[in-house]
């Protein structure tokens, strides 16, 4: 069974198999979790990234999905980098969202990943509700199967943290 556990910090200062960045599609770096990794990893990060555009994902990744790139200066053997819906008050998106986690998860089985470390994805510019984004977190990777031995959520504030908090309760 995948052990859950909570940290409030920054994920960029996380030591684990893998860290989970809340990419933009165009996978080349942006604003909040995703701008920070690219700062904080380096240029290798960007680079693979470049590589990625060229090859497989020339319109970007979609919403949902999950690839792998170096950790770059992070500690840190991957980044993972999936995309998270944008939040809709008209549409839902939930099964976008926790494809994300499950995504996420998939590729990190694929690299022999032990420890995960997850920000709130959609939580941040795209507008997602916290106690929402923290539900569909919590019950996917609870609901996925996986050989991934830990899941630690890196919550950047206190606000997230209770969110997610009040779930694992």
């Amino acid at each position: 069974m995948t052990a859950i556990t909570l940290v409030r910090g920054d994920i960029t200062r996380q030591t684990a198999d893998a860290i989970v960045n809340a990419a933009n599609s165009s996978l080349l770096g942006g604003g909040g979790v995703d701008g920070a990794i690219h700062r904080r990893g380096g240029p290798a990060i960007l680079e693979e990234c470049r590589k990625l555009r060229a090859s497989h994902y020339g319109r970007g990744l979609p919403t949902g999905k999950a690839v792998a790139t170096t950790a770059g200066d992070l500690d840190a053997r991957w980044v993972i980098h999936t995309v998270g819906p944008v939040w809709s008050s008209s549409e839902d998106r939930s099964a976008q969202l926790a494809s994300c986690y499950r995504e996420s998860l998939r590729v990190a089985d694929a690299l022999g990943a032990r420890t995960v470390a997850f920000p709130a994805v959609s939580t941040g510019i795209y507008g997602w509700p916290m106690h929402d984004g923290a539900r569909i977190a919590v019950e996917t990777v609870r609901a996925t199967a996986t050989s991934v031995e830990e899941v630690r959520f890196v919550l950047f504030d206190d606000r997230a943290y209770e969110a997610f908090a009040g779930r694992l309760r």
